[in-house]
């Protein structure tokens, strides 16, 4: 941040306004000397300031903007003094009492004549302080150009108020050179206060219907695309694949790459050194691109501030070389907060995966204080397991949302206990821990917290269910309901013959996409932070193949969904300090902190060893909540690890918009480097392929090939090329065995499609 530029603003806001000596100022019309515009404009230094002032505007456009470099808001309280801007500006009610109280103390030096004459022209600028377009009137929208004593007035405007008021200005305004040039000269006072762009000088800005239409609700463009914005949160990652917190008020991010290392990121943004949880040793994951198998969830215990206890979901090879699924619990250790207990792993659950693919993945804890845990059909194509697929076998947890509880043991010995109100506990053919049945490859679920006044929606779940080869699904879990696959893939059959006998009361998609959107869903969060109010309801999602982000509202009317799509870094939407205008294409997963606020991950380059991820968080740049009813006090965490500080890398749009000419501009697609791989400013573009650029693809273990169904091996033609194989000589199915060292051969194999598919 511009340091000086920051104290300016720190000030304006600050000082109180120096009363000048005399005690009383005569306020009188005066008669403007008539000269030619060059005797004017070179006559008075003044107008060499105003130059100054236009030449140092830069590219920036107007956008809904307060001196604090934030988006407006809808103060909380009526706003008496400057009550235009009590519905949505920039001044809550305390900084409209502090406008209110300068506007008195100017006033005691002026005579009564002066009231009437100059008081509304005194009351208006000094309230322009409040207005949405608040940066822009002081040209705060560019920390390169000093911030304005006064706002930018209009040259009608100003010229009327010079002819009235003008022995006035050396109360509005402390700068000497302002005072002496321009109390006398009014051409050089309104050139001063001139605004490149007149649409947005006052009292133009407010007569504006383009610019007042939708002020303060989600910005879209021409095609019905919402502007919302990113900050980068995280760098460096490996194919990070969930951030979760402990809702233990630390409000400490958890954020684990697929290989098996979860990472602590503190309040401030600081990351330790040293890793939260690190089981990469025995986590079956390859540096094969779109690999499916790795670690895959986590979720804390709702009482883990007391008890310690979290929850793990990941891929491991057993002693027999058979490919597995373990659900397990640990604790954090005794010693240090930020340090899980290896020693304290309690095995709950192990599913024998049948192919590499469709590995499912989520934990979540619901409201009702349940474990749900959401695995995949078995991988290959068509779910090919059995008479109807593992999907539609209840007596299989293949396929499945299963509920249990983590704090009993049924009686058969089961570390665990099937909650009572589990929908088949009464069918002996079904498994008492299914839930909901009928999912292909659920890849990322999240609980709905619920309107934060009315606390409607709460504990919905919400999922992405990754298609076969026609349709992408997000779907809310229902108790001891049928998603349909694989006799349905999205609204359509999918298995002519299941489709035809299947129940009339299957839970159809709350909506589903085509392969014209997207290739790979990923599920995400309805959003109910508090720093975004425009955006609470709003289902937000992406899909993991061409980087497309969309978000589904509700209409409450006819409880249908509708799709808009997300474009993030407009120039003019995100033109705010620390807002970037691109991120990597792969979404890989969504998450939310503890406050509620909207982060999405993803990265560049696939591969669960590649440290091409990010983190992102969402940003709505045309309203923001009032100042101070966001704010927590995390509970402070004693740290024992060294703290490493973030260092940004992706540029932000000023730092774009403020680059030297010279500067080649970026192009508008997507820019792709050996590296990385970015999505622009402009919505993420359709692709018609699923192959994934990449200098070296290194294929998965022996003994686990993916098996097509034909419309799949017709889409994705193999190109081979030389890569580096990867195989585990001695697994290790216990927690604390370590793996074998990993040995190379060469060997040619297809690249794969997606990490979700």
């Amino acid at each position: 941040m511009n340091e000086p530029y920051y104290e300016a603003v720190q000030e304006f806001y600050t000082s109180d306004l120096k009363k000048p000596a005399l005690k009383e100022v005569n306020v009188w019309p005066c008669a403007v000397r008539s000269s030619s515009s060059s005797g004017v404009a070179f006559s008075c230094p003044c107008v060499f300031l105003c130059l100054s002032f236009l030449c140092l505007i830069g590219n920036v456009l107007g956008h809904p903007q307060c001196l604090d470099y934030g988006p407006p808001f809808q103060p909380p309280f009526h706003l008496e003094f400057c009550s235009t801007y009590e519905n949505f500006g920039c001044c809550d009610q305390e900084r409209d009492n502090s406008i209110a109280a300068k506007y008195w103390d100017i006033m005691d030096y002026i005579d009564p004549r002066g009231h009437k004459r100059c008081g509304t022209y005194i009351k208006d600028i000094l309230c322009q302080e409040c207005s949405p377009y608040a940066a822009h009137l002081y040209d705060a929208e560019n920390p390169q150009t000093p911030l304005r004593n006064l706002p930018g007035l209009c040259f009608d405007y100003c010229s009327e108020f010079h002819f009235n008021c003008h022995s006035a200005i050396s109360l509005l305004t402390s700068d000497k050179l302002t005072q002496e040039c321009c109390e006398t000269n009014r051409t050089c006072f309104c050139n001063l206060l001139h605004l490149h762009d007149e649409d947005y000088c006052f009292p133009n800005v407010l007569k504006n219907t383009a610019l007042n239409r939708n002020l303060g609700s989600v910005v879209e463009d021409r095609k019905g695309c919402l502007q919302l914005c990113l900050t980068e949160v995280a760098n460096g990652l490996r194919n990070p694949v969930l951030m979760v917190h402990a809702n233990d008020q630390t409000h400490r991010m958890f954020v684990a790459e697929q290989v098996g290392v979860i990472w602590v990121y503190l309040p401030d943004g600081s990351r330790l050194e040293e890793p939260f949880l690190d089981i990469k040793s025995i986590v079956l994951a390859t540096p094969w691109i779109g690999d499916e198998r790795g670690f895959l969830g986590m979720a804390f215990h709702p009482k883990y501030k007391y008890n310690g206890k979290f929850y793990i979901y990941y891929s491991y090879m057993d002693k027999n070389r058979v490919e597995k699924i373990r659900i397990s619990e640990l604790k954090v250790s005794a010693s240090d907060v930020n340090k899980a207990d290896l020693h304290s792993e309690r095995n709950l659950l192990q599913l024998e995966e049948p192919a590499a693919n469709h590995n499912g993945g989520q934990l979540l804890f619901g409201v009702d204080g349940y474990l749900y845990l959401f695995t995949g059909d078995g991988g290959k194509a068509g779910d090919p397991f059995g008479k109807s697929g593992n999907a539609q076998n209840k007596s299989a947890l293949l396929g499945k949302v299963l509920r249990i509880d983590v704090d009993g043991k049924s009686p058969d010995g089961k570390p665990y206990r099937i909650p009572p109100d589990n929908p088949f506990v009464s069918d002996p053919k079904a498994r008492p821990e299914v839930y909901a049945y009928g999912v292909r490859n659920t890849w990322r679920c999240a609980v709905d917290r619920g309107d934060p006044v009315t606390r409607k929606g709460r504990g919905r779940i919400f999922c992405g269910d990754v298609g076969q080869n026609r349709f992408e699904e997000i779907n809310i879990i229902v108790k001891g309901g049928n998603d349909g696959w694989r006799a349905k893939e999205g609204f359509e059959c999918y298995d002519t013959k299941l489709c035809h006998n299947s129940s009339l009361d299957d839970i159809l998609p709350i909506f589903a996409y085509g392969r014209n959107v997207g290739k790979s869903v990923t599920g995400g969060y309805v959003y109910r932070g508090c720093e975004s109010p425009n955006l609470n309801g709003l289902y937000i999602f992406g899909d993991f193949m061409n980087g497309r982000l969309m978000a589904l509202q509700e209409d409450e009317k006819t409880s249908k969904w509708n799709k808009q799509d997300i474009c993030i870094g407009s120039t003019k939407a995100c033109a705010f300090p620390g807002m970037i205008s691109s991120y990597s294409k792969f979404i890989i997963s969504f998450a939310e902190d503890e406050a509620g606020e909207l982060y999405f991950m993803s990265t560049s380059y696939p591969s669960a060893y590649a440290p091409h991820g990010s983190l992102y968080k969402f940003i709505d740049p045309a309203r923001r909540a009032p100042p101070g009813k966001c704010k927590y006090r995390p509970v402070p965490v004693q740290t024992k690890i060294k703290q490493i500080p973030f260092v940004p890398r992706a540029k932000t749009v000023l730092e774009l918009l403020h680059e030297p000419s010279t500067t080649k501009p970026l192009k508008k697609s997507s820019v792709r480097t050996a590296a990385t791989t970015t999505v622009s400013s402009k919505k993420a573009k359709k692709t018609s392929s699923t192959k994934i650029k990449a200098s070296r693809v290194k294929p998965a273990p022996p003994g686990k090939k993916r098996q097509k169904s034909k419309a799949e091996a017709k889409s994705h033609k193999p190109k081979q090329e030389k890569v580096a194989h990867v195989s585990r000589t001695t697994p290790a199915p216990p927690l604390l065995q370590k793996s074998s060292h990993l040995t190379r051969t060469k060997k040619l194999l297809p690249k794969k499609a997606a990490l979700a598919k």
